[in-house]
């Protein structure tokens, strides 16, 4: 069974950082790409960054590149997602997962706040 954990949200001021982290199981992790994206009530969903099996990275977002990382750890089946130099508009629900056919998988997700 294909699952995703998300952990380490939580509230943050403006200007602080967060590292959020996945654990995944139930499929040969290794092998896939990994991506994070996320969420506001009432807006679509966005991409925002991936790691690929070969740990080349592609940000989808230009209001987070060069202010998050994503990083992988193959050993211990987990991402990570190091959020540096928060904006209130950074504020979501953030979600790690992958495409196995035939549909992408989400983890049920950890609220990121970011506010003074």
């Amino acid at each position: 069974q294909v699952q995703f954990v998300e952990s380490g949200g939580g509230l943050v001021q403006p200007g602080g950082s967060l590292r959020l982290s996945c654990a995944a199981s139930g499929f040969a992790f290794s092998n896939y790409a990994i991506s994070w994206s996320r969420q506001v009530p009432g807006k679509e969903r966005e991409m925002v960054i991936t790691i690929t099996s070969r740990d080349t990275t592609t940000t989808y977002l230009g209001a987070v590149r060069g202010r998050f990382t994503i990083s992988r750890d193959n050993a211990n089946n987990m991402v990570y997602l190091q959020m540096n130099d928060l904006k209130p508009e950074d504020t979501a629900v953030y979600y790690c997962g992958t495409y196995i056919a035939p549909q992408r998988r989400w983890g049920p997700g950890t609220q990121v706040t970011v506010s003074s």
